[in-house]
């Protein structure tokens, strides 16, 4: 193409030539449905409820989180200010970043590979026995009021069992205030966070682990696998990448999102905020505050954190077995 034929083509606007693509991919979508008209009927339910509560929230957050609106006014639109007064006006949301991060990385990965951990050494057990497994590690999960457990072993007083123990075997003279020091909050609950962790996820192993063909152990026998780590590696987990990216998801929903535990331990709000998280930030402004514009600006920073944690577990995750 030579200098004067490509000054004649001019290029055409962009938003032309997306609703055009847009046309053209809502006509297909029309024609497809029209072909398949009982299958769309059939998952019509969930989609409906899903754009309704799913979906249509979410576009609303990101919305508001361009505007001031305090519930009772009409929201009036501020463009970015909302997210600069976040990262440079606000100390405690930058705390509770802080924090979010150090309970998501421990907590996390440590979470993770400990329920496909203790769900691989349970699953060659008997069926019962790994019922009865399985129900003693998951208990925890199922059970909301689990962490007042906690709340007695680091009572502040003499009475806690932490407190009454170190006393009687002569560390301690005196008891500790363990929810009271921002030192000794943050260990504390990373071990009932951890102790919680047994979720969905753990379930989600097991059954993937009971549902690997048998017969691919006995064809890794005959290439070469000699050992129970070449047979999980090379095996195991490849065949079951569906629940293992399941409970990535899970595990990364749940450490990010971590706040009635630690507020019903180190109160709301914690001394020094060493217990302050993203969503405790969020539920401050959203439902004490009612600033809303400001809790949307917050909740779609998590959301955009977790989409990309997310993709990253994803890509982690082709690499197993490869």
């Amino acid at each position: 193409m030579n200098e004067i034929q490509k000054k004649s083509v001019k290029k055409e606007p962009f938003l032309p030539l997306m609703f055009r693509y847009l046309g053209r991919k809502l006509k297909r979508l029309g024609k497809e449905m029209a072909n398949h008209k009982v299958s769309y009927l059939f998952i019509a339910p969930f989609c409906i409820l899903f754009i309704v509560f799913y979906l249509v929230p979410v576009i609303s957050s990101i919305c508001l989180s361009f505007t001031y609106f305090n519930v009772l006014e009409t929201p009036r639109f501020v463009g970015w200010q909302n997210y600069i007064n976040l990262f440079f006006a606000d100390e405690v949301f930058l705390t509770a970043v802080k924090n979010t991060f150090l309970f998501a990385v421990i907590t996390g990965p440590v979470g993770y590979f400990l329920a496909l951990f203790i769900a691989w050494m349970i699953n060659d057990l008997k069926p019962k026995v790994r019922a009865v497994m399985t129900l003693i590690f998951y208990a925890p999960t199922i059970s909301g009021q689990a962490y007042v457990i906690w709340k007695f072993i680091f009572s502040s007083d003499s009475y806690g069992l932490a407190n009454g123990w170190l006393m009687k075997l002569g560390f301690l003279y005196e008891p500790i205030l363990w929810f009271e020091d921002g030192t000794y909050i943050a260990p504390i609950l990373i071990i009932v966070v951890l102790w919680m962790s047994m979720g969905t996820g753990f379930l989600s192993f097991i059954a993937g682990l009971q549902n690997v063909d048998r017969a691919l152990y006995e064809a890794g026998y005959v290439d070469g696998v000699t050992n129970r780590f070449q047979e999980l590696w090379y095996i195991t987990l490849p065949s079951m990448k569906p629940q293992l990216l399941f409970g990535a998801v899970m595990t990364i929903t749940s450490s990010f999102g971590i706040h009635d535990q630690l507020a019903a331990l180190a109160g709301f709000p914690s001394v020094d905020y060493a217990a302050h998280t993203v969503v405790s930030h969020l539920i401050d402004y959203g439902t004490i505050r009612f600033e809303m514009g400001y809790a949307s600006a917050i909740a779609t920073l998590l959301f955009a954190v977790m989409i990309l944690c997310n993709k990253a577990v994803q890509f982690l995750l082709r690499k197993v077995g490869n």
